[in-house]
């Protein structure tokens, strides 16, 4: 058993869900402890729709000039997240974080560009600063070539980023809060009590990515969901 439950919303997900999308559209979101909720209308803020009507866009994805239709048919063809494809599989095998929450992460921090470098110093398809790369590294991985070289090769960057996750996943506890400790710093979130911090960006960065994460699972044909919460409107008053 994988030490980390995550939600896999694949071909169970959509088969348990047919019979109610024949009829209407589905909402959902995955809350920070990786469960997936899932209704037939949004009962709250929360509640995103999952599978468009035919004919419509899913909606535009913040901070993005493409339509989030868009991009994911982007993903899903463009060839240097193809290739990038095994790499992301053995992270998933070697560390249990999701392929699809790194590919969004990686589309969301560099857009697959494995040279980038930001004006603070991250490096590569993650964003990883020098410091995590050392952190996270094996002492033979350490022992080769220089940081900064490192993490500009995709597996090794890549790797890098799923152990970094994975720990912060354990130590704080929820999918979002580690995102946010990814992107804010683990020092801002323990201050927040563990919990994704009153910061607009942060709190765009976590929304972004696991809208992302959501999308790229209903596309992924083989799995299980693990966890699931379907739930039902209330009835109306005076109904049966």
């Amino acid at each position: 058993m994988r030490a980390l439950s995550r939600p896999r919303l694949l071909s169970l997900l959509l088969a348990a869900a047919a019979p109610v999308a024949l009829a209407s559209p589905l909402y959902g979101f995955v809350d920070g402890q990786g469960v997936a909720h899932v209704a037939v209308t949004p009962l709250d803020g929360r509640y995103q729709p999952l599978l468009p009507e035919p004919g419509q866009d899913a909606g535009a994805v913040p901070g993005k000039t493409m339509s989030r239709g868009s991009l994911l048919t982007w993903l899903e063809f463009a060839p240097e997240v193809k290739a990038l494809q095994p790499v992301l599989r053995e992270a998933e095998r070697a560390t249990g974080v999701d392929a699809e929450l790194l590919k969004a992460i990686v589309t969301v921090e560099s857009g697959f560009r494995a040279q980038r470098v930001s004006p603070a110093g991250a490096i590569g398809l993650m964003q990883l600063m020098p410091e995590s790369g050392e952190r996270y590294a094996t002492k033979a991985e350490r022992s080769g070539a220089p940081v900064e070289q490192r993490l500009r090769q995709p597996g090794h960057n890549v790797m890098i980023g799923a152990r970094m996750l994975a720990d912060l996943w354990r130590r704080f506890g929820s999918i979002d809060a580690a995102l946010a400790a990814w992107n804010a710093g683990e020092g801002r979130v323990r201050r927040a009590g563990n919990k994704v911090p009153d910061i607009a960006e942060t709190r765009a960065h976590v929304h972004l990515v696991l809208e992302l994460y959501w999308a790229l699972l209903q596309q992924r044909q083989h799995g299980r969901a693990e966890r699931l919460s379907l739930t039902a409107p209330a009835p109306e008053a005076g109904g049966r």
